[in-house]
């Protein structure tokens, strides 16, 4: 019986267009999205490096790119929250114990939480037990260590715990470690449909 949900935030919760900012950074200059990138993001996301780096990162990539709208770009692929996942997730938090678990930087959240003012964020917030930012922790998914800092630090049954996240490396880690995992098809399927897959 499952007593526990853990939930990745983006493409589960809020709307992204990864695609968005790759075009407009392409618009400022940008080559190509190459290992450099890759690892910077991967820095941030930890947050290992500060939000000023980050950005003069990509600065070195496009030179001729003001900060500015390197920021607006990076921020390109944030969308919508919609109103019916909140309130499922209200709905879910009065029967679950429920955590939030996203690979994210200190850019998208501090955007996320202006864009969505802070009534929405604290009664998104306010549904979990506890929210683990990527960069607030050190560690990001599928890297074992984030799973088992949950495991540990909250006393979870794995086989008591769904987790839910839309890239597969991240729900198959977890089924490594004992998880019911819900890997969810962006654009086919939503949230809210988490009964119909009778899973819980």
């Amino acid at each position: 019986m499952i007593n526990t949900i853990i939930f990745d935030f983006g493409d589960v919760f809020i709307n992204l267009d990864k695609q968005a900012t790759l075009d407009a950074l392409k618009k400022l200059g940008l080559k190509e999205w190459n290992d450099d990138l890759d690892f910077l993001n991967i820095q941030f996301e930890k947050g290992l490096i500060s939000k000023e780096n980050f950005l003069l990162g990509f600065q070195k990539k496009m030179p001729d790119a003001a900060i500015n709208d390197i920021l607006t770009a990076w921020n390109a692929v944030l969308l919508d929250f919609p109103e019916y996942r909140l309130e499922f997730l209200q709905m879910l938090s009065k029967k679950y114990r429920l955590f939030l678990l996203s690979n994210t930087d200190a850019i998208h959240i501090e955007t996320f939480e202006q864009k969505n003012g802070i009534s929405f964020c604290n009664d998104f917030y306010n549904c979990f037990e506890k929210v683990y930012f990527s960069f607030e922790v050190g560690k990001r998914k599928p890297e074992a260590n984030i799973y088992n800092l949950l495991i540990n630090k909250h006393d979870l049954s794995t086989k008591r715990t769904l987790f839910v996240d839309d890239k597969k490396e991240n729900t198959d880690a977890a089924l490594l470690l004992g998880f019911n995992v819900w890997n969810l098809q962006v654009g086919q399927e939503d949230v809210v449909d988490l009964f119909e897959k009778k899973i819980l």
